[in-house]
């Protein structure tokens, strides 16, 4: 009876594994294929980018749900708890990346027939390609509960800020220099935040990552939200 008791929440940890393994695969795409629409002016891919959104919601319930449960059934304690709390707080993360990823594709379809200034676009896939690395890594550091690994991917988001605040200037200057530019400069200010906001995410992910395997937080970080270290330990 025990060992079927551990067969079965080992599944539901696997099964909870594979649900953050599938959304962390959408995210990335959704924010690559947002990058896209917004850098060609797709708009039939930034209209793909938005409906997928609704898979995400979904798979974040699915999580929440079978999370719950399982805590309610198996009543883990120490790490295994933990992760189970955990991966609620991940996919979360996920669904709020992929939050990200809809509204750059939302703006990328506002602003097709605007006039275009490519040379506005370059800050925002530098942009684009660090957020990218930053979830790739983290998700890497998920799957193999390396707390290491997560914490590089911590110390990473400054450069991510950093790069953010030189968007933000030169999308000014490009505004400055024709006002025709405004509109479309606009919007991609919204557009560099929502990809600053998906490092932010990353950085959430790598600090719970960090906490399962470690039960320790970050140096210099508040405690987890919703975690109690001593509870959880």
């Amino acid at each position: 009876m025990v060992d079927h008791t551990v067969r079965s929440f080992d599944a539901d940890l696997e099964t909870l594994d594979r649900h953050i393994s599938e959304m962390g695969g959408i995210a990335e795409k959704m924010l690559s294929d947002a990058m896209d629409a917004l850098a060609t002016m797709n708009i039939e891919l930034a209209q793909k980018v938005i409906e997928t959104d609704l898979r995400m919601d979904a798979l974040q319930r699915t999580v929440e749900d079978l999370a719950v449960r399982t805590i309610a059934r198996r009543q883990p304690v120490a790490i295994d708890l933990r992760d189970t709390v955990g991966v609620i707080r991940i996919s979360a993360d996920l669904e709020r990346i992929g939050d990200q990823a809809k509204n750059i594709a939302k703006r990328a379809a506002k602003i097709a027939g605007e006039a275009r200034l490519p040379r506005a676009i370059v800050g925002l896939k530098s942009m684009h390609d660090m957020a990218a690395n930053q979830l790739k890594d983290v998700l890497d550091a998920f799957a193999q509960r390396d707390p290491d690994a997560a914490k590089a991917v911590w110390r990473r988001d400054a450069e991510l800020d950093a790069l953010e605040d030189a968007v933000f200037r030169d999308l000014l200057t490009f505004m400055m220099e024709d006002p025709r530019n405004i509109t479309f400069c606009t919007h991609l200010l919204f557009c560099a935040k929502n990809l600053e906001r998906v490092g932010d995410h990353a950085t959430n992910i790598a600090e719970t990552v960090y906490y399962i395997v470690t039960a320790q937080n970050l140096p210099g970080e508040e405690r987890p939200r919703g975690y109690d270290a001593t509870a959880l330990a």
